[in-house]
C-alpha cells in the first residue's frame, strides 16, 4: 500500500530541489518582483472585482508566470501543465498544491493585456532602475549590434506580399477576420550571410551562403562593463541595422562616450548623430570598395573587435538558454516577446554578478 505524501514530504523534495541548485530560487531570493508591481497594476487598470465572477489573479504572480515561460521558452499550454507538474515552479510562484493554477487561456489573456497597454517598455526599465540602485551603473562605454529572430512562416501570393510591403492590407483579407489575425504583416524576409565553409578538397567558396530569413530583428545597445542590456528595439527582419542607432538606441546615461558596433552602423548620417550628441565612435570601418583594407585600419578593427564580441555573447545566450523565437502574431506582441527575453536576460545576468560578488 502506497503511503500517503503529506506535508513534510513536499518540503523534503523541496529542500532536496534546493540543494540542487533550484535556478528560480535564486531568482526569488535576488530579484525584487513586487516592484513590479505599480506598472503591472496601472498596464491592466485591474477590475475591483464588484462585477462578480472569480477574482483575477495577481499581477505579480502572473508576471513571474511570464517569467517562467521565457526562461524555458514554454507554449501556454505547456506552462499551465508545468506549473501543475512542478515542486520549483509552485515555490517560485508561491502556490500550495491545493491552490488554483491559472490557465492557459489566463497566460495568454494576461500577456494579452499588458503587450496592448504597451506595457513592457516602462517593465524593462522598472528593472533598469533595479540594476542602477544596486549599483550597477551603465559604465565604460556602449555596444550595439542586433540579431533575427525567426516567427512562423507565412504562405502568401505575390500579390498579397505587393500589398503587404506597401502597407496595405490585401483584399480578401479584409473580410475574413479569422484569417486576418493569423496573417503576420509585420515579419518580413530577409537574407541571412553566413561564411561559407571549407569544402571537402580544402578550397573555401570565394561567395558567402545567403539564406532566406523571415521574421523580425532585435536591436540592442549593452553596456561595456556590466554588459546588461540598457537600451532595445524590436523590428522587422528587413530594416536597416545601422539607422536604428539614431531611433534611441543610444544610451545617455553611460557614463562614458565610447560606442562600438559592427560597419552596418558605419555611416555619415550616424558619425554626424554621434558627434553632435557627444559620444565618441568607435564603429568599425568598411573595406575600401575593390582596394586592400590599409593595415592601420585593419589593427584599428581588430582592436574593436575584442570589445565588440561582447555584445554576441548576448544573444547567444538568449538564443541558447531561453530559445528565443516568436510564436505570436505582429510587431506588437513581437515586441513583447523580444522585450521580456531582453529582461530576462538581465534577471540572469544580475544573479550571475550578484553570485560573483558573493563570493568574492
Amino acid at each position: 500500500m502506497m503511503k500517503q505524501s503529506g506535508f513534510f514530504d513536499v518540503e523534503e523534495r523541496l529542500a532536496r530541489l534546493s540543494g540542487l541548485g533550484d535556478q528560480l530560487e535564486a531568482f526569488s531570493r535576488t530579484v525584487d518582483f513586487e516592484a513590479f508591481r505599480p506598472d503591472l497594476e496601472k498596464a491592466l487598470a485591474y477590475s475591483d472585482g464588484s462585477k462578480g465572477g472569480r477574482p483575477p489573479f495577481d499581477p505579480v504572480l502572473m508576471f513571474k508566470i511570464l517569467v517562467i515561460q521565457t526562461l524555458n521558452n514554454l507554449s501556454d499550454e505547456r506552462t499551465e501543465y508545468l506549473i501543475n507538474d512542478r515542486l520549483s515552479f509552485m515555490r517560485f510562484l508561491g502556490l500550495g498544491l491545493s491552490d488554483r493554477v491559472p490557465d492557459a487561456k489566463t497566460i495568454w489573456l494576461f500577456r494579452e493585456g499588458l503587450t496592448q497597454a504597451g506595457a513592457i517598455e516602462g517593465l524593462f526599465n522598472r528593472f533598469d532602475t533595479t540594476l542602477q540602485h544596486a549599483g550597477y551603473l551603465p559604465m565604460s562605454g556602449q555596444i550595439l549590434d542586433a540579431t533575427l529572430v525567426a516567427a512562423p512562416k507565412q504562405r502568401n501570393t505575390n500579390a498579397e506580399k505587393a500589398d503587404l510591403r506597401a502597407g496595405r492590407i490585401p483584399e480578401d483579407w479584409q473580410d475574413k477576420p479569422s484569417k486576418l489575425s493569423h496573417k503576420d504583416r509585420h515579419a518580413r524576409w530577409t537574407l541571412k550571410f553566413t561564411k561559407a565553409k571549407r569544402q571537402d578538397d580544402g578550397t573555401i567558396p570565394t561567395t558567402d551562403i545567403a539564406i532566406p530569413f523571415f521574421g523580425y530583428k532585435s536591436h540592442i545597445s549593452i553596456d561595456r562593463k556590466y554588459r546588461f542590456i540598457r537600451k532595445w528595439k524590436t523590428t522587422d527582419a528587413a530594416a536597416n541595422d545601422g539607422a536604428r542607432l539614431r531611433e534611441g538606441l543610444l544610451d545617455k546615461a553611460n557614463t562614458a562616450s565610447s560606442v562600438w558596433a559592427d560597419t552596418a552602423y558605419r555611416s555619415k548620417a550616424n558619425e554626424d548623430f554621434m558627434e553632435k550628441h557627444g559620444f565618441v565612435s568607435k564603429v568599425h570601418r568598411k573595406k575600401p570598395h575593390l582596394k586592400p583594407m590599409p593595415l592601420h585600419v585593419q589593427r584599428s578593427n581588430a582592436g574593436k573587435s575584442v570589445i565588440r564580441s561582447r555584445v554576441e555573447h548576448v544573444f547567444a545566450d538568449q538564443k541558447s538558454q531561453t530559445g528565443l523565437f516568436v510564436r505570436t502574431v505582429g510587431i506588437t506582441r513581437a515586441t513583447m516577446r523580444i522585450g521580456l527575453a531582453n529582461i530576462v536576460y538581465n534577471m540572469r545576468r544580475f544573479l550571475f554578478l550578484e553570485r560573483i560578488s558573493a563570493n568574492a
